[in-house]
């Protein structure tokens, strides 16, 4: 259903006092214009703030006694929230109910409805409406649920591999107003401090394009698939100060978790057979170099064949050199 919320919030504005009616279009921006801070409003009036607090209190209390639940459109807020778990995001719940236009006069109607309830915003959450305390303590549980689940997955979910006691938009409405656990246009559910979930910076987002293409990639492409707008070499930068990438070849990076190593190709070298703890033939160690580095096979035997590290036994195989 649509409404002309504009039309609507005045007419409940004609039982006001010119003062009271001055003080709630200021207070919640009802002309479309930005909304008056109480100081401001004070100091055009010349009263405290705690007066124009007061007289903003009263004109509210005066219209909530003139509201009819059962008349449009307070009828369709509580079906709104009432169908999504008696709990929606501030963001969501006026998007859903009208035009951005109308967000001012959603919120002041939203504000007479009795019934509800505005939470403001907090560490744990965004701002939303209730019906109630109740529907904020099963919202609680159900996102210590879901971030449990989480952490014991280790991976983003989409919201039908949660297996819970509540309806589906419910559980969507719960999580909606979480600052814990964050939602990806995919439809992919993470932890807000997962990098896949929420990307901060160059590093995070070169994660992410890393792990959708799942193999390694030159610096100059990452850089053009996060689109960052800045110098490629600086990327090339950014990255190699990270653990979490790791320079594989020419500018070439992969990601460790993959089970790829640090270090340069000597580095690869020693650890192979170190790991092995005994002597390696060339082609084995080739192999496993070349698993963990895309390098010519002549970079690898020339660093093989460096004394100053590693020494070739009467087998024609290879072992550290001790210092």
């Amino acid at each position: 259903m649509v409404f002309n919320y504009q039309i609507i919030s005045n007419n409940f504005l004609k039982e006001l006092s010119p003062r009271s009616k001055d003080v709630l279009r200021k207070r919640f921006g009802l002309d479309n214009k930005q909304k008056s801070t109480l100081e401001s409003i004070g100091r055009e009036y010349g009263l405290t703030r705690e007066r124009v607090r007061q007289i903003e209190q009263g004109g509210l209390n005066q219209l909530k006694k003139k509201v009819d639940i059962n008349d449009s459109p307070f009828l369709c807020f509580w079906e709104e929230i009432h169908n999504n778990g008696n709990l929606k995001r501030e963001t969501s719940l006026v998007s859903d109910l009208g035009d951005e236009k109308f967000k001012n006069q959603i919120l002041f109607l939203l504000s007479l409805d009795s019934r509800l309830e505005r939470f403001k915003e907090t560490e744990e959450f965004y701002p939303f409406w209730a019906t109630g305390k109740e529907p904020v303590v099963l919202a609680r549980q159900a996102i210590s649920n879901f971030a449990k689940e989480l952490k014991k997955s280790k991976k983003p979910l989409v919201l039908r591999q949660y297996e819970s006691s509540f309806p589906e938009k419910a559980v969507f409405s719960y999580l909606e107003v979480s600052k814990e656990i964050l939602r990806t246009p995919e439809g992919l559910y993470g932890l807000s401090n997962w990098p896949e979930i929420n990307p901060k910076g160059v590093k995070d987002k070169a994660y992410l394009a890393l792990k959708k293409e799942d193999k390694p990639l030159h610096f100059s492409i990452v850089s053009e698939a996060i689109s960052e707008g800045r110098n490629v070499q600086t990327v090339h930068n950014e990255l190699i100060k990270d653990p979490r990438f790791i320079l594989v070849g020419r500018g070439i990076y992969a990601l460790s978790e993959w089970g790829y190593r640090p270090g340069v190709v000597k580095d690869v070298i020693f650890n192979i057979i170190k790991e092995s703890k005994r002597p390696l033939a060339q082609n084995d160690i080739l192999k496993g170099v070349l698993e963990q580095r895309m390098v010519k096979e002549n970079t690898v035997l020339l660093n093989l064949n460096n004394k100053r590290y590693f020494l070739r036994d009467s087998q024609g195989k290879y072992k550290i050199r001790e210092a």
